[in-house]
């Protein structure tokens, strides 16, 4: 079983002042077939976790250990995180000039694989996920995110998720600037790799909607770099009826 642990994870970045703490000793398991939601305001640091686990250079680890199935995930380049079974869906998917959405995927593949798909199988596979996904197949010739619009991005990085098979996936904000039938398509998309029971989700979000579609085993709301409280899917009842006023007393930046 695939586990991401966690422990008194402190991470800083840059600043005109110099180093500025914005993780303050997070502790989390996530283990394979759990859904983590992450909830919590702006500047609570819920960003800076997921971009953290992906290995982003703007943020230094100053504490702590994060472990993949007892591997040291800190030690490993982005490019070794995702091999490992680390997959992020950013909150804004860049665009990639000059690489085809098919040559990003098949080369995704065959690098997290360790070898390519077998074309007419690959071919096939894709064709079904986009289809289930209500992508246009014409998207799969177009740039990586290129003149997308944000349902776009969305969808084209739960196809990557879907087909790469991670072990952890992280969604930040997977939810950020989807209309009601973007928001239910891109769910199904997520909830079609949880029941798989293969890979632990890490779910980042302000809002409560998406949990409507995507039901969490574990809520946890951050503030000021850490979390502030855990429990089940009743703990985002209680944010959607209360908000984030009794978690905020300053906070860091995301």
């Amino acid at each position: 079983m695939a586990t991401l642990e966690i422990h008194d994870l402190h991470v800083s970045v840059e600043a005109e002042n110099g180093p500025r703490e914005i993780l303050r000793g997070v502790d989390l398991t996530v283990k394979q077939g759990e859904t983590h939601a992450i909830m919590g305001p702006n500047g609570s640091g819920k960003s800076t976790l997921a971009y953290s686990l992906a290995g982003h250079p703007k943020y230094t680890v100053t504490g702590g250990t994060v472990t993949l199935d007892g591997e040291d995930v800190l030690a490993m380049s982005v490019d070794e995180r995702a091999r490992a079974g680390v997959f992020l869906a950013m909150q804004y998917p860049v665009e990639v000039p000059g690489v085809s959405v098919s040559n990003f995927l098949r080369t995704s593949a065959t690098a997290v694989r360790g070898e390519a798909p077998k074309l007419r199988t690959w071919v096939k596979e894709v064709k079904e996920t986009m289809e289930a996904l209500q992508m246009d197949p014409s998207f799969a010739e177009r740039n990586v995110n290129e003149g997308f619009s944000g349902g776009e991005k969305k969808r084209h990085e739960i196809l990557q998720l879907e087909l790469l098979k991670p072990k952890i996936a992280i969604l930040d904000e997977t939810d950020s600037g989807l209309d009601v039938d973007a928001l239910r398509i891109v769910s199904e998309g997520v909830n079609r790799v949880r029941e798989t029971g293969t890979v632990g989700t890490l779910l980042i979000t302000h809002y409560t909607r998406i949990l409507r579609y995507i039901k969490p085993d574990y809520v946890h709301v951050f503030a000021a770099g850490r979390i502030a409280e855990s429990g089940g899917a009743e703990l985002a009842d209680k944010l959607e009826n209360e908000g984030y006023e009794a978690y905020t007393k300053g906070g860091a930046s995301e």
